[in-house]
């Protein structure tokens, strides 16, 4: 019979019956994965420390500033600057922009994503494509192109100024007007509408593509009506993406500063949102009343930040499909 000897490389050797030798293939043990960075452990380390400092130059430490500043004068002044009457109206228009246009990006988000990821049709992809058209466009080019068509030579100004009478024969004359648009509430409106309409469809399309129509049309084919089936199957699997794209959307319409510029005319106690209140305080010097206004921004920005993060760690599985595409 063979028996089996140790060799001084730490392998075996086996000796079969007739007395020749052979080695036996040695076991070895799994070991760790590779680590995918082959740099030193100073180069490492040296590469966080640069990413910390810039995180601290060019983000904390400007935010730091602006809460600073703000409260320089003391908290009277503070409180002053942005209680004075033409603060309190910046506050209620940005506010109520934000109102008007959650809801109006709520409904295209989820009725874009919806036909994108449900439905196939001739020009699905020019609807992408033009959903994604304000990532690319400057808003103050967005804000300028709703002037010149709505302003006082644009070719839609005559809806606007006189416009439009027509009959019909049971309802008999109507008069079709538009609302003032430049310089006015309706042109904040359409202009932050259009700079923030991509966040909610953006958020929800992967998503929706990567569940499918599956669950759907079981809900269909077990007679269910299609509004019964949009509120409890579809929504209740897209309620947190939907929730965290109407947070990014909610805080560019309150930070939008290009296209609300130019359609607004920067009129005080009227078209002035928070960020053209900061604007006009800081070029008239009055620089701690512009970084208490900014520090309110900035509030809502660390709020915004915050609920974002608590979505991410609470449902960042529902959340991650949507970052895969």
């Amino acid at each position: 019979m063979g028996h089996i000897q140790g060799n001084a490389s730490g392998g075996a050797l086996a000796v079969d019956a007739g007395g020749q030798v052979m080695e036996r293939t040695r076991e070895r043990t799994p070991s760790r994965p590779a680590s995918p960075t082959t740099e030193p452990r100073w180069v490492q380390v040296l590469l966080i420390a640069a990413a910390l400092l810039f995180l601290l130059s060019f983000l904390l430490l400007p935010l730091l500033l602006v809460f600073t500043e703000a409260l320089r004068g003391g908290v009277e002044a503070f409180i002053h600057a942005v209680s004075e009457p033409d603060a309190l109206a910046a506050i209620r228009l940005t506010l109520l922009v934000t109102a008007i246009v959650l809801p109006l990006n709520l409904v295209f988000g989820v009725a874009a994503a919806w036909a994108v990821s449900k439905h196939e049709f001739p020009g699905k992809r020019w609807l992408v494509t033009l959903i994604d058209l304000p990532f690319a466009v400057s808003p103050v080019v967005a804000g300028l192109v709703f002037v010149m068509i709505f302003g006082a030579q644009g070719w839609a100004y005559p809806l606007v100024d006189e416009g439009w009478r027509f009959s019909l024969p049971l309802l008999g004359e109507i008069h079709l007007q538009l609302p003032k648009m430049i310089f006015a509430l309706p042109g904040i409106v359409l202009a932050t509408t259009f700079v923030t309409f991509p966040f909610i469809a953006r958020e929800l399309m992967p998503l929706m593509e990567q569940q499918g129509a599956d669950e759907e049309l079981a809900a269909l084919s077990l007679g269910a009506s299609g509004w019964q089936t949009f509120w409890r199957v579809t929504l209740p699997n897209i309620r947190w993406a939907l929730l965290y794209g109407v947070l990014l959307c909610g805080a560019r319409a309150m930070g939008e500063f290009g296209a609300v510029s130019v359609v607004s005319g920067h009129i005080r106690g009227r078209t002035n949102t928070l960020p053209l209140h900061v604007e006009i305080l800081y070029n008239e010097y009055a620089y701690s009343a512009a970084f208490a206004a900014a520090s309110l921004l900035a509030l809502s920005a660390l709020v915004t930040l915050v609920l974002k993060t608590w979505l991410e760690w609470r449902h960042g599985e529902s959340l991650a499909a949507n970052h895969r595409h």
